[in-house]
């Protein structure tokens, strides 16, 4: 980038899965032609992206229980159109590992939560075909490690399917990119350059970067917690803050075939411990996330200190509620717990305590904390209501849209950006179209 004013019909702001996924969508599904994107990283996918900096699971809420059935209804669409993508490029470029594959179950241990997951299983069975339910015997075949060594006694069941989807997110960001150029080879990546500011005028937005000015119709945010700091810079999500949860991991040679989540703990927002093959080596199996909150953007970048501070707001009314919230009962023994989890000597202790209700034979020997893995999620604040708002969080202002926090994630980004695409079109007056039955017919 040189300082001549670039012009460009829609910005992206975020070279992460979201971001990448828009101009994916963006390139091949409509017929806009000058789209750039703008990452402040030297790579893609550096942040929560990263295989190191989430849990690597494509998630369509048919073992987390967490999600209601219209929930999982809404999110299986999506992770559906993430799969179809996954297995199209798996056809056609076999050099580029994307995802592995591998069962996967939800196991229920005790006689309330496998009363409880007999009856879930009734209802989402509707939902997801392949789904099993499976009992003692059959657990012990697909992975015997979860009955080795359990008390006979100790009534167990599980769901099972064989979609067990374990994807290194940080590559889908480039072949998102590299199929966005074939479908428009106008559009521009610039790589290292920091948004420093934004400015609204009467018909483009000014994006002040540290390389140059650039000048857009329309501007899409998808950065992360810092999407929240740049809506606030304009107006907009006053009365929302971030609330940082950090997730770490700790690590095993392999001990189990594919991925093990536990039941859901009910009130909780965060992911149930489970554990799952590394994306690229099914040697090693990742257990995890703990969950304890941070006040940065991102973890293991303490730059982003003061920008936390900023997005979360000093004022009274953010820290009354975030006083509500981490003083519930439930949710500030889980944040105690979690944060003695990453501790040394008796983080590990403790963790394993949780392992074995997955892998009653598991050895400490076994058992090592991941060091530099895990990432953030920004969980928003209303301090309106003064609780956490689940699921995803989305600003739309004026020919402007902020992803925060799509819900689950990575799992959502090609429906985000099918419903973002619309709204781009919108944004421009329709003087674009964007060909819907092409994007269904290729991932629906």
């Amino acid at each position: 980038m040189n300082d001549t004013n670039l012009k460009y019909d829609v910005l992206i702001v975020g070279g992460g899965v979201v971001g990448t996924a828009l101009l994916y969508t963006l390139s091949k599904y409509t017929d806009i032609k000058y789209i750039g994107l703008i990452e402040k990283y030297s790579d893609l996918g550096m942040v929560n992206s990263a295989a190191t900096k989430n849990s690597q699971t494509l998630h369509f809420g048919d073992i987390e229980t967490n999600y209601s059935f219209e929930k999982a209804k809404s999110v299986k669409l999506y992770a559906d159109m993430v799969m179809k993508y996954l297995e199209n490029e798996k056809k056609s470029d076999y050099e580029q590992k994307l995802f592995s594959k591998y069962s996967k179950m939800v196991l229920a241990v005790g006689k309330s939560q496998v009363d409880d997951l007999g009856k879930r299983f009734l209802t989402f069975s509707q939902l997801f075909p392949k789904l099993r339910v499976i009992a003692r015997e059959e657990i012990g075949k697909i992975e015997p490690r979860i009955v080795e060594g359990r008390d006979p006694d100790q009534e167990i069941l599980a769901l099972v399917t064989e979609d067990g989807y374990t994807v290194d997110f940080k590559k889908l960001c480039h072949s998102f990119v590299d199929n966005a150029k074939k479908g428009n080879p106008e559009i521009s990546i610039h790589l290292s350059t920091k948004l420093l500011k934004i400015v609204k005028g009467k018909d483009y937005y000014t994006i002040k970067t540290d390389k140059g000015e650039i000048q857009a119709k329309t501007v899409a945010i998808a950065a992360g917690g810092h999407s929240l700091l740049i809506a606030k810079s304009l107006g907009y999500g006053k009365n929302l803050s971030v609330l940082s949860m950090a997730g770490s991991f700790y690590t095993a040679p392999k001990v189990l075939n594919g991925k093990v989540y536990t039941i859901q703990v009910a009130k909780l927002p965060f992911a149930a411990i489970h554990g799952d093959p590394e994306v690229h080596n099914e040697k090693i199996t990742r257990f995890g996330p703990t969950a304890k909150p941070i006040f940065q953007l991102e973890r293991h970048n303490s730059s982003t200190f003061l920008e936390y501070w900023k997005t979360f707001g000093l004022g009274l009314s953010p820290i009354i509620s975030l006083f509500k919230i981490i003083f519930d009962k439930v949710l500030f023994n889980y944040i105690v717990v979690n944060i003695l989890y990453d501790l040394p000597f008796i983080g590990k202790r403790l963790f394993i305590k949780q392992i074995r209700m997955i892998v009653p034979g598991m050895k400490m020997s076994e058992l090592k904390y991941a060091r530099g893995i895990g990432g953030t999620r920004p969980q928003i604040v209303n301090n309106t209501t003064r609780k956490l708002e689940m699921g995803e969080a989305k600003l739309i202002g004026d020919k402007i849209i902020f992803n925060i926090t799509p819900s689950p994630g990575a799992s959502t980004c090609l429906g985000n950006a099918y419903t973002d695409t619309a709204k781009i079109i919108e944004f421009l007056d329709n003087k674009f179209k964007f060909n819907k039955e092409a994007f269904e017919k290729d991932l629906m």
